[in-house]
Formats: C-alpha cells, structure tokens, sequence
C-alpha cells in the first residue's frame, strides 16, 4: 500500500471487511495495521536490533 493515504488505505481495508463485521473488530483490525505500518517504517528507519540484541533483552525479560 506505498504511495496511498491513511485514508484510502481505511477504505480499502473496510471493503476487504464481512458486511456484518462489528465496529470494536474493525478498530481492532485498523490498530493491528496502523502498527505493522509502524514497524514497516522503524525498519525503513533503520531503527532496529540484531536478533542478538533481542536474545538479550527477552532473557533480562524473562527474569
């Protein structure tokens, strides 16, 4: 979806949607691709972590 608004990436989103799909589902759906979206552009950022650096902090995590 590169090159196309928020908007339009909403629309097209809702009409992939079943017609009797409840409003908390689509808020859901919406966050769940409001955050890959997120990811996308950390990673185009260059802001992440080896899977080292990972390891390490799921380890500390896991104390």
């Amino acid at each position: 979806m590169t090159g196309t608004t928020a908007k339009q990436k909403i629309l097209k989103a809702l009409e992939e949607m079943p017609q009797d799909v409840s409003f908390p589902e689509i808020m859901e759906h919406l966050y769940f691709l409001y955050k890959i979206e997120q990811g996308l552009k950390q990673v185009a950022d260059g802001d992440i972590i080896s899977h080292a650096e990972a390891k390490a902090q799921m380890k500390k995590w896991h104390k």
